[in-house]
């Protein structure tokens, strides 16, 4: 039986790599040579390199904590902002050159590999699932300031976060990730005012 600890290095290795140089980018070899193991080795634990990269795709998911929408001991709101916090301090500790793996695969590979372009879509559809719940349990506690309908606004945030995210990594800055919050707020949390007036009623 292979050892697992070769496999870990391989998926350490080709997220690195596919952050940095992309699918494409990335070849067996060099993922085997940054992972330090042989060649052959790839293929005692990957069918494909695209077998590889949705292995790395679950683990991305996985490190973005996701599932903290799902947390329901934080208020809806709050929850749903500490996620994109989260991952906003993850692009800011790459300094902003890495992006978004989902993003990043989806725009390199979705008329390539019909394999990745349906896992990224399939996470993507996860990622708003939890994110409308969320926001649903927001409007019933009269804790989001929009009336838009929760799974729209989910899809919106998704789509406005993969673009920020791009364009963080194309200007090497967080101000993309600042305008999002600034409208992430004007969308999302209720006005001081409003939360007064809604308790005295």
């Amino acid at each position: 039986m292979p050892r697992p600890s070769m496999r870990e290095q391989l998926i350490e290795a080709a997220s690195s790599r596919f952050h940095e140089h992309g699918f494409n980018g990335s070849g067996i070899k060099d993922i085997t040579e940054a992972a330090g193991t042989p060649k052959g080795s790839f293929y005692n634990h990957f069918d494909s390199k695209e077998s590889m990269a949705v292995e790395v795709m679950n683990r991305y998911a996985h490190g973005r904590q996701i599932r903290m929408l799902a947390a329901s001991a934080t208020p809806a709101v709050e929850r749903i902002r500490r996620h994109f916090e989260y991952m906003s301090k993850d692009l800011e500790q790459y300094e902003y050159t890495r992006g978004c793996l989902f993003g990043n695969f989806g725009a390199e590979l979705s008329t390539q590999s019909p394999v990745i372009r349906e896992e990224v879509a399939r996470r993507l559809a996860s990622w708003e699932s939890l994110l409308a719940a969320a926001l649903d349990e927001a409007q019933e506690s009269g804790a989001l300031a929009s009336g838009v309908d929760s799974a729209l606004l989910a899809r919106f945030l998704v789509n406005a976060w993969e673009g920020a995210a791009l364009r963080a990594k194309v200007t090497r800055s967080g101000a993309p990730l600042d305008d999002f919050f600034t409208v992430f707020d004007s969308l999302i949390t209720v006005p001081p005012a409003a939360e007064a007036d809604s308790e005295k009623a």
